[in-house]
């Protein structure tokens, strides 16, 4: 469910000489274009690089669209999400920030099965800020029985780390100070989040906080599941389509990283299928933390911005596939772009 695009070109007319200066004349071209975040890697995760237009094929609703772009974003990139502070100027467009946004987001229950793999997976995830580049930026929340956040983005990793190996599991009230731009805390809706009773509702709301915030964005959930018990199996509620679709409008990727102990369990659909409708992946982390989280590194490594010219059809919701042509490589991306509001 990729967002729109509206590129602007800006035409401007040169001066022949320094002591020539003609008038300046601007125009304005808009073209709709579906960007979709794509990431490939190989069987060890590691992520693909090199890749252009040939090596991709994008399906809507089942047709080919043709491939107008593709362009690799690194994750040591200063500006990873696109233009820097000078581009953004020239183009009167915003800055991208510097590095890439990644959203901590723990599901706490105490309950013997989960809260073993929780505290493990807590301290996983304060050793993986070590492994970040200067400037990423990582905001931590977690839900219970309602949505918290408790650090906005930032790079200050010794705060993070007792954030994320002490605050989210021994304290009951996040304290957290507004950063500057890019902030998640400036969109966050603190009364939605109060009222926010499923992990769902949940996820909109961050999806939601992170809109406004340009490029791609990345949410690690360390989570035990989602979904409704009935007679014909495990099904999402109703809640999670629009929670699905804010996901795909702000450009939020969800990697599952599955606290549970055991080798399955029905709960971890929900999981699964944020991941594959956002273009993450799904692991379990009980038996082989350590393939999980380097499967993790290799996503966030950097991934690729193809870009296809919306094509005329029907306002709603379409389905998107993005597969490689003649090469080898597991693709995550996006499975479905809306065009049309639904909430």
């Amino acid at each position: 469910m990729p967002a729109s695009l509206a590129l602007t070109i800006l035409l401007a007319a040169q001066p022949p000489s320094p002591s020539a200066q003609p008038p300046r004349f601007e125009d304005t071209v808009e073209v709709e274009r579906i960007l979709v975040d794509v990431r490939v890697v190989d069987g060890r995760g590691r992520p693909i690089e090199g890749l252009v237009a040939a090596d991709f094929r994008v399906r809507i609703d089942d047709e080919d669209v043709g491939i107008e772009s593709v362009q690799w974003v690194s994750g040591t990139r200063p500006y990873s999400s696109g233009l820097d502070p000078r581009q953004a100027a020239g183009a009167r467009a915003q800055a991208a920030p510097p590095g890439r946004l990644i959203v901590f987001l723990f599901q706490k229950d105490l309950s013997p099965s989960r809260v073993t793999g929780l505290v493990r997976m807590q301290k996983e995830a304060a050793k993986l800020l070590d492994t970040l580049t200067p400037g990423d930026r990582i905001a931590v929340l977690s839900f219970d029985s309602h949505l918290k956040l408790w650090a906005d983005f930032t790079d200050d990793h010794d705060r993070l780390r007792r954030v994320v190996e002490r605050s989210v599991l021994f304290q009951g009230h996040p304290a957290y100070a507004e950063s500057p731009f890019p902030s998640l805390a400036a969109g966050f809706d603190r009364r939605a989040a109060r009222r926010a009773g499923s992990i769902e509702k949940g996820l909109r709301v961050v999806a939601e906080a992170l809109e406004p915030l340009p490029g791609a964005k990345s949410l690690v959930l360390f989570g035990w599941g989602f979904g409704r018990f009935s007679r014909l199996g495990v099904q999402m509620e109703p809640d999670y389509e629009p929670a699905s679709r804010a996901l795909g409008r702000a450009r939020v990727s969800v990697f599952c990283l599955d606290v549970t102990n055991a080798d399955y369990h029905s709960l971890e659909l929900g999981l699964q299928t944020v991941a594959h409708d956002t273009g993450g992946f799904y692991s379990r982390t009980h038996l082989f933390t350590r393939p999980a989280l380097d499967r993790l590194k290799g996503a966030l490594a950097g991934h690729y911005v193809v870009a296809v010219e919306r094509p005329s059809r029907r306002k709603g919701s379409h389905e998107i596939r993005v597969d490689l042509v003649d090469r080898k490589g597991t693709v995550m991306a996006k499975r479905s772009y809306a065009d049309a509001p639904f909430d």
